[in-house]
């Protein structure tokens, strides 16, 4: 039995061994694999829009246009490209806390950056000159 005890310890050990051999080539690759970069930075604001339309209300204005206004200085520091959306979303964001100012700016900001939302924005901004 103590020979058998001996036997199953070396089997052990041999495949420990197969098995760290076998992942160190593994481990060696994985720290060459560079993080995909993605075209956009998107921060937390889908996150928040999520947030926003899943709890109406319990979504505080305030705290979006800080975590916002953060995420864009962060990702234009870092060389990076703010995502479609996020300072129209901004813009809606001061238009709801009465700064209309700085929703127009945003707007501005989005349809420079978005041509293609020349559209959606130009909607916005004279609904809001209306009002």
């Amino acid at each position: 039995m103590a020979s058998d005890d001996g036997a199953m310890r070396s089997s052990r050990a041999r495949a420990a061994r197969l098995l760290g051999a076998a992942l160190l080539p593994l481990l060696g690759l994985s720290a060459c694999v560079q993080e995909k970069k993605t075209l956009y930075a998107w921060g937390s604001y889908e996150q928040l829009v999520y947030q926003m339309y899943a709890n109406p209300g319990k979504a505080d204005p305030g705290t979006q246009i800080a975590k916002l206004t953060e995420d864009v200085a962060r990702i234009k520091a870092e060389g990076g490209r703010v995502a479609p959306g996020v300072h129209a979303h901004l813009g809606y964001l001061y238009y709801t806390q009465g700064q209309p100012a700085l929703a127009q700016e945003e707007f501005t900001i989005e349809k420079q950056l978005f041509p293609e939302s020349a559209v959606f924005i130009d909607g916005m901004l004279a609904r809001m000159r209306k009002q």
